[in-house]
């Protein structure tokens, strides 16, 4: 049997169901190779094409065609599920660390369960488990951490010792654990066969399907969809879709109007076996290792186990254009760790016969998560692409999530760490993303501590002080491709090992991030916050300003020189942005928004704002270095520098003015921080910066000036209660909810976006309220920290997660700042949540499934502060005023 040529199984299974799916659907007259290829031809129109034959392709039909969209047409340039789905290894895993990633893997799971019984095409579903392994602590607490969000989703899950580990699996070798979690509904699949079923599905409701037909390039006019060209002719549609896995990048770029999907194929490793004398049973869990860098599954009585080397070797990077992906040369020289890691964790194989070792190619993207959602250059263009290896997890969740976006115009979730864009033209170079892909790959078993960074693809935005901060002792970390400084060491403390500390618990900067604080509250700090989104927007009459008032909910018609914090919400009331604008003439105004708005903001306001001449928007996000000067000494060293009055009298809180500092002009001066301390912005033409920064810092040394980053700046906003876009803030929720009615022109009788939503929440109440948390039982150097994402409990039920939390070096107390909902106890359902709700509940806060004790607060009682803050500073915070 060895030296026959050994066929893959899941390859026979996939011709077999592919027979059977073009039977059923009819569309081909003979499956046989001679027959002739194209007997249905191609619609002249559709409402929607869909390229790619795969899981996300097929996903995304099926997913419309039930939401009763029907003119559809799928196109594969070969046979369906014939890429990287047919080589998938068919685990469907819900154990993610983001929110967003575990339900689209849930829905996935629950989906593919009842697929068989509505379709009739066998799926191969095996509910098996899966089992993920930890070597050292801290792997421990990273799957402590998703089993306790995994536990508050519903979806059942322990943390098991390595004793029950060898009951589960009896082949597992269990000397070098310390823990595992264990997940009984993970199940395994034939991934072709699950495409196979959707498409079936789909074809029954109306879609239509043509394989073997490849898109050449979509045709685009006035910014929209109108038609895609193919080897066998045009079709008209509005809306496309790119699901074409490993080639989405050069089908995106192939297009009149450029569309950037940033992803990169590596070659992916994966072993089969023959069956085990006794042969392994189905139901058997599934293992993964992720300090061993493997997983291993049972595999018709035998194993399937691969796993991501620490050295990947990446595919295509000149864009080979092969239809389905034959398989790629073995090369066991390559996988001999993997190799080795598996009969370390299961010595009993070493006399089992392998049948294979399969080599496909995977999509990855520059973070490690899915891409999704529609083009920011082109309407009508969606993609659904780059899974990470994940795609059989994600597939059905992916695809319902992409449905409802298309037809509802939004998903039910809020997808923002997917979306599209998220990444900006600059993510999309080949080089980059060679090298970014070869960190990623390894990255998927990599323990990911907190505030970890790539350190591929680095110093690519950089702020013109970059060279003078850094030789400062300055720690960066990226952002929407932009180096912002974590924070500054000082001389003579031990660089290296700061570098190399990354932990769960008190981390080693937190004391040079406590003296910051102290100096941003005591003297003066400044940081360099350049990588802002900065647009401005003007018109020759009233135009900008009109536009202006509807897009934003905050009144904009502000006296000249005043600044104005505004959401740009959507329909529903939710926060597409939330950002500081500057009136800086009657007909002009300056726009500060965070750094990872630039591609959403810039598509949100050029798909709303009028097709005018006299209206003009610009990126100006390079044209300025921006300063923030933060502390009581500001106003110190801006007045000995400018020679101008710079009292609250002439210079109140919320107000821009252009003036001059040092010899420079033109510095935009804004009374704002961002953190709720008194202070200013400098947005200083950018051959400035240098100059500026120079003048600032010696003028300061009398009054104690230093150096300062994000950290402190992070530590400062949340013990202010300072909620912020992306982390706090998301499309799904409103200004209601987090106590900035103010912030809103609802009596001021204009009309404006999300104004129903908002005028409905204050008549009928909230469903979730922003909420800040002082730990009370907690031990900062010896217990585990809180980060982001961790779980609620109010009177021991779950009623929300933490958004994002820091030490309060005021409080000495740890903040978390978080969302809380009601539910009724006996139905589930969603009540509203009342200012009695928030303040009578005992809270705990759960860390890696320890509960800790915590203090809720609508609005922090200034009294926990020492010193006194500037009032007008602090409306700006947007604190309930019960």
């Amino acid at each position: 049997a060895a030296g026959m040529f050994l066929r893959l199984l899941s390859d026979v299974q996939w011709r077999a169901a592919n027979v059977k799916w073009r039977r059923m659907t009819c569309s081909r007259r003979s499956t046989s190779s001679t027959a002739e290829p194209y007997p249905v031809s191609l619609p002249a129109q559709a409402q929607v094409v869909i390229c790619g034959g795969g899981i996300m392709g097929t996903s995304v039909a099926y997913h419309l065609s039930k939401m009763g969209w029907k003119d559809i047409v799928l196109l594969e340039q070969g046979r369906l599920a014939a890429g990287t789905t047919r080589f998938c290894a068919g685990i469907v895993s819900t154990a993610r660390p983001v929110s967003i990633e575990l339900k689209m893997a849930d829905y996935s799971n629950k989906l593919y369960q009842q697929l068989e019984q509505e379709t009739g095409v066998k799926t191969g579903y095996v509910k098996t488990g899966s089992i993920s392994l930890a070597q050292t602590q801290d792997r421990l607490i990273s799957l402590k951490r998703i089993a306790s969000s995994l536990n508050v989703m519903g979806i059942p899950c322990e943390i098991i010792t390595p004793k029950q580990v060898a009951q589960l699996h009896p082949l597992i070798n269990i000397h070098d654990l310390v823990g595992a979690m264990y997940v009984p509904e993970d199940a395994l699949v034939s991934s072709a066969n699950v495409s196979l079923a959707l498409a079936t599905a789909a074809s029954r409701n109306g879609v239509q399907i043509h394989e073997r037909t490849s898109v050449s390039h979509v045709s685009v006019q006035k910014g929209r969809v109108t038609a895609v060209e193919t080897d066998r002719g045009q079709i008209q549609c509005q809306y496309f879709v790119n699901c074409a896995g490993q080639w989405a990048y050069e089908l995106g770029h192939s297009g009149e109007e450029p569309v950037n999907i940033p992803l990169h194929a590596c070659e992916h490793f994966y072993l089969l076996t023959h069956p085990l004398k006794e042969p392994l049973a189905s139901n058997l869990p599934t293992i993964v290792d992720p300090d061993g860098r493997i997983y291993i599954r049972n595999w018709q009585g035998g194993i399937l186990s691969g796993g991501f080397e620490k050295n990947p070797k990446p595919l295509f990077t000149e864009g080979r254009n092969q239809l389905e992906i034959h398989n790629l040369q073995e090369d066991w020289d390559h996988f001999e760790p993997l190799l080795s890691a598996l009969l370390r964790r299961m010595p009993d194989l070493e006399a089992l016969q392998i049948m294979q070792l399969v080599n496909c190619p995977e999509s990855f993207t520059p973070d490690m998560r899915c891409i999704m959602g529609e083009s920011p250059t082109v309407r009508g263009y969606f993609v659904l692409a780059g899974m990470n290896s994940a795609g059989i997890s994600y597939g059905g969740g992916a695809g319902k999530y992409l449905a409802e976006w298309m037809v509802n115009g939004y998903p039910s979730e809020n997808v923002w760490p997917l979306d599209l864009k998220r990444f900006g033209a600059l993510q999309s170079s080949r080089t980059f993303l060679r090298h970014r892909v070869m960190e990623v790959m390894p990255l998927m078993c990599d323990l990911k501590v907190p505030r970890w960074d790539f350190q591929t693809g680095r110093q690519l935005r950089t702020s013109p002080l970059y060279d003078r901060l850094d030789a400062q002792g300055a720690r960066w970390m990226e952002k929407h491709g932009f180096e912002r400084v974590k924070y500054f060491v000082p001389p003579g403390k031990d660089l290296l090992d700061l570098d190399q500390s990354k932990t769960f618990y008190k981390p080693d900067w937190f004391d040079i991030v406590g003296s910051e604080v102290k100096c941003c509250k005591e003297a003066v700090c400044v940081i360099d916050m350049s990588s802002f989104t900065k647009f401005e927007i003007s018109s020759t009459g009233d135009e900008a300003l009109e536009s202006l008032q509807y897009l934003f909910s905050n009144d904009l018609d502000v006296p000249v020189g005043h600044v104005v914090h505004t959401g740009m919400l959507n329909e529903k009331g939710g926060y597409e942005n939330d950002c500081s604008i500057a009136r800086l003439s009657k007909r002009s105004f300056f726009m500060i928004s965070p750094t990872d708005q630039q591609v959403h903001c810039w598509a949100w306001l050029k798909n709303r704002l009028p097709d005018d001449s006299n209206l003009t928007m610009e990126d100006v996000t390079w044209k300025y270095t921006a300063l923030n000067l933060i502390g009581p000494r500001a106003v110190d060293v801006l007045s000995e520098l400018s020679y101008a009055p710079i009292t609250p009298e002439h210079f109140p809180s919320l107000f821009c003015k252009e003036m001059s500092v040092g010899y420079a002009n033109g510095i935009r001066v804004m009374s704002i921080t961002h953190t709720g301390e008194p202070g200013f912005m400098l947005y200083i033409p950018i051959e400035y910066a240098l100059h500026v920064y120079n003048e600032v810092m010696n003028m300061g040394q009398k009054y104690g000036i230093r150096n300062a980053g994000y950290y402190a700046l992070r530590s400062l906003r949340i013990e202010k209660f300072f909620a912020f876009w992306g982390q706090d803030l998301d499309a799904f929720t409103t200004p209601m909810e987090c106590g900035r009615e103010f912030q809103v022109k609802l009596e001021k009788g204009m009309q404006f976006v999300g104004q129903e939503a908002l005028l409905e929440q204050k008549q009928n109440g909230v469903y979730k309220r922003f909420t800040m948390f002082i730990l009370e039982d907690h031990d900062t150097d010896m217990d585990l920290w809180p980060w982001w994402g961790e779980p609620i409990f109010r009177n021991g039920r779950y009623v929300g997660k933490t958004t994002s939390s820091a030490y309060s070096y005021t409080l000495e107390r740890h903040v978390c700042l978080g969302f809380v909902q009601h539910f009724d106890e006996k139905t589930g359902e969603e009540l509203v949540v009342t200012t009695d709700f928030i303040n009578q509940g005992e809270y705990e806060i759960d860390i890696a499934g320890q509960r800790f004790q915590a203090k809720a607060k609508l609005y922090p009682f200034s009294s926990l502060f020492t010193h006194r803050r500037r009032k007008d500073e602090e409306e700006l915070s947007g604190y309930q005023r019960e």
